[in-house]
């Protein structure tokens, strides 16, 4: 008999595919293992099997697998449900979804190696100049990797010279599946097993003419009495000695060397508390929250800035781990992980995972196979949405905190998934309770708790009964006329820094962007640089002097002298963070300032350095972006100053008011954290704006009501749902034509319910057009149907020649 296997390959291609096995391989694989198999020409992939039986394909002879990765599944088969659903409910393929859920170090892909062929004699002078480096260096190694021709050749075309060696036979190519996930390893010490308690004394008297040696095995006999096992770093610190003094016990077979693989990162030994007691007002959400689950799976917690969310969130984890279960809680960025884990691992340090992007390709492995193996363990896992893929078996209880944040949803590369909806369905999948957190929880969520959907309970006075600041609006344009201005702060604002660094407080200012100014522009001719790539002016840079596009990453030299006319009158425009900075630094030059966005915390711990350095109290302002707003707690802020809020206003996004109520109620609650009353000074051009006002007396209410209004009225989420197709082509014509087809095609179905196509903002982007149709699902029409009848429509146009090469993004619930 016959086996086969369908498999699961990690490029973005829609359908499984089935390869060949024999007997015994048919019965050792199990659904979820990976396995090694060739892909097109030379090419080898680690896919993951999703089905074992005798069906021979009908359209292809099916190959033979190259090698067995795995002894037990990678991947459990729950996992494979959420990849399926959100494949469907997302439009993006299985393979899309592959790539975005396992760790890279476990996406093996094979790697081509050029062998030198002993059998043949080779005339040197029939070889071109390329052919002949080539040869030559096989002369000196055995066989070469395609990287290392692109040195040796100094170009990177270098297949063309590799398939004219093959054809005349000088070498073979083969191809080794590489792996890139190293295991750490750390060496401990232990006793040898022949010396015995009574031979001690006489072991330390033969060694009292090495002292050194003899002072390694005193340290070994001291810790030995503390820990279990004691590490040889840990006993060669303390006895003060080098590896030769160890590995001289390990000769006499006094002491033993041994390896074991560790975990990189690891909280067990930072755990040293339990939870904290809840307040009154917290024991009575938490009360509720529990009468809620009962009958609800989904719940909302609506607590104002500081009271104490987190205390809350911690007493179900306890619960749920207390019954040796999984939990999973999501953040929406990196930036906030720092500080909550700080809080977590001291009451669930032994029970702690932490998983995303900033972490290492091993580090994220250690994580994967550490829930792999946790089944009948409590675990606690810390992360971002990505968390949500790792492989639960007994999940019981999610957080998703700050459920509001946009970061939520992916946006480029596919799955385009919004992860708390996609925790949700998990939760589902578990039987799981979902508690979903927020000050400003979003528009659609605070919808489905008003309509019984999901269960709410409000939390509306903050932690200590502190009162919530007092939030001041300034109005820039009365100030710019009065001359009360310095650079851009405001007198008031300026008055308020100097109260609180004379009373020893902190003080945070918030820019949404990044960089010195907006653009740099000639005085002269008006001339502003541009980038090559994007429809888009460059940013300038003045720490590193360079002009920057924030799509694309193109920068070029900051300019002297105006590149159109000649002219040395340059000015900037426009306010970025680091300008914010440098004028602070002029203003109060006896404070330390800092800053923190994009481009101070590029490295792995870069935000944790400044959040370390801004609690010990080392930096008196911190500027930043909205990094800064999200869920931080710092105890001796009690101002923030916010130095603009109209761009936010301003944004063309029909969630751009909500996002603003969102973004400076956020901020203005990293003020007045402990026992005073803060302050917030917002400035604007336009302090009566609606959602200015709404924001300084916290009505989100009244917001709330307010975009439900002109959502209803415009048909917008929450009263319908929302598919936004992106055309994109490097050929403006072409991806013009492209989207009028594909918007006449959807109209002969959904006559009004389609909008555009319309050309965004940023239309250009590193060197390829984009162009936008919204399509709107109405609530009596059949989503289902409508992505169904989308996806023929999409095939229908890649069949069309005229409109080859145009990509088209499928963006479901686009935010």
């Amino acid at each position: 008999m016959t086996y086969f296997i369908d498999v699961l390959l990690p490029i973005p291609i829609k359908q499984t595919f089935t390869y060949q096995v024999n007997e015994a391989e048919a019965n050792f694989l199990q659904i979820g293992m990976r396995v090694s198999v060739p892909f097109g020409k030379r090419k080898l992939y680690a896919a993951i099997v999703v089905g074992i039986h005798n069906d021979d394909p009908e359209i292809y002879e099916a190959k033979e697998i190259d090698c067995i990765l795995d002894e037990h599944p990678l991947v459990l088969e729950s996992q494979l449900a959420l990849w399926n659903w959100m494949s469907a409910y997302y439009m993006c393929t299985l393979g899309d979804m592959l790539k975005a859920a396992l760790p890279s170090a476990l996406l093996l892909e094979g790697e081509t190696v050029l062998v030198k062929n002993k059998d043949v004699e080779v005339d040197v002078s029939t070889l071109k100049d390329d052919e002949f480096l080539v040869y030559e260096a096989l002369q000196f190694s055995s066989s070469l990797k395609i990287q290392e021709l692109v040195k040796i050749l100094g170009k990177k075309t270098v297949l063309p010279v590799a398939y004219s060696l093959l054809d005349k036979k000088i070498i073979t190519l083969e191809e080794y599946v590489v792996e890139k996930y190293t295991p750490k390893l750390q060496k401990w010490v232990k006793l040898h097993s022949s010396i015995t308690p009574e031979k001690l004394p006489q072991v330390l008297e033969e060694l009292s003419n090495a002292p050194k040696q003899r002072e390694v095995l005193l340290h070994y006999f001291t810790l030995s009495g503390k820990k279990e096992k004691i590490s040889s770093k840990e006993v060669l610190g303390l006895a003060k000695a080098t590896t030769a003094s160890l590995n001289s016990l390990v000769k006499k077979e006094i002491l033993v060397v041994f390896e074991e693989q560790i975990d990189r990162i690891n909280y067990a030994e930072n755990q040293t508390s339990t939870s904290n007691e809840l307040n009154e007002h917290q024991k009575i959400a938490y009360g509720s929250l529990q009468m809620a689950f009962e009958t609800k799976n989904v719940c909302l917690l609506h607590g104002v800035t500081s009271s104490g969310k987190t205390e809350i969130y911690s007493k179900f984890i306890k619960t749920s781990l207390d019954k040796n279960k999984q939990v999973l809680f999501l953040l929406p960025e990196i930036a906030l992980t720092t500080q909550l884990i700080e809080r977590l691992k001291v009451v669930f340090g032994a029970y702690l995972v932490v998983y995303h992007s900033r972490f290492s390709a091993n580090e994220r492995v250690e994580a994967w196979h550490r829930v792999l193996a946790s089944k009948g363990k409590p675990l606690l896992v810390v992360g971002v949405r990505s968390a949500l893929f790792l492989p639960f078996q007994e999940l019981d209880f999610i957080v998703i905190d700050e459920e509001h944040e946009q970061t939520y949803k992916q946006f480029d590369p596919a799955p385009r998934y919004h992860a708390r909806d996609a925790a949700i369905v998990l939760a589902h999948s578990f039987k799981a309770k979902v508690l979903l957190g927020s000050a400003t929880p979003s528009v659609e969520t605070y919808a489905n708790a008003q309509s019984g959907k999901y269960g709410l309970v409000t939390l509306i006075k903050r932690h200590k009964n502190i009162l919530m600041p007092d939030i001041e609006l300034v109005d820039l344009q009365k100030k710019y006329n009065k001359r009360l201005m310095k650079g851009h702060f405001s007198d008031r604002l300026l008055e308020e820094i100097q109260e609180s660094l004379d009373a020893k407080e902190q003080v945070i200012l918030f820019q949404n962007r990044r960089g010195f100014s907006s653009i740099q522009s000639c005085n002269t001719c008006g001339y502003v640089p541009q980038c090559t790539q994007c429809d888009v002016s460059l940013t300038y840079h003045k720490h590193t002097k360079k002009l920057r596009c924030h799509y694309c990453g193109y920068q070029i030299a900051e300019q002297l002298a105006c590149r159109a006319c000649g002219s040395t009158q340059l000015t900037t425009k426009g306010l970025g963070t680091e300008q914010v900075e440098e004028e602070l630094k002029g203003l109060f030059p006896k404070h330390v300032v800092s800053r923190m966005d994009q481009d101070t915390t590029r490295g792995k711990y870069g935000h944790q350095k400044i959040i370390t350095k801004f609690e010990a109290q080392e930096i008196d302002i911190l500027v930043g972006t909205q990094m800064l707003a999200k869920g931080l707690d710092f105890k001796r802020v009690n101002l923030v100053g916010v130095m603009n809020a109209d761009g936010l206003l301003n944004f063309p996004d029909y969630r751009a008011h909500e996002r603003t109520y969102q973004l400076l109620s956020q901020v203005a609650g990293r003020s007045g954290r402990s026992e005073k009353r803060g302050k917030v000074i917002i400035q604007s051009f336009n302090p009566l704006h609606q959602i200015l006002q709404q924001v300084s007396v916290n009505d989100y209410s009244s917001m709330w009501k307010d975009q439900m209004n002109e959502r209803k009225q415009y048909q917008y989420p929450p009263f319908c749902k929302l598919i936004k197709l992106t055309l994109r082509h490097r050929d403006f014509n072409k991806t013009n034509e492209a989207a009028d087809w594909l918007a006449k095609a959807l109209r002969n179905s959904f006559q009004k319910n389609v909008f555009g196509p319309e050309f965004p903002a940023v239309s250009r982007v590193r060197n390829q057009y984009n162009k936008n149709i919204l399509l709107k699902i109405p609530p009596g029409q059949s989503v289902a149907k409508t992505k169904s009848y989308l996806l023929k429509l999409l095939k229908t146009f890649e069949s069309i020649k005229n409109y080859s090469g145009v990509r088209v993004i499928v963006n479901v619930d686009a935010a």
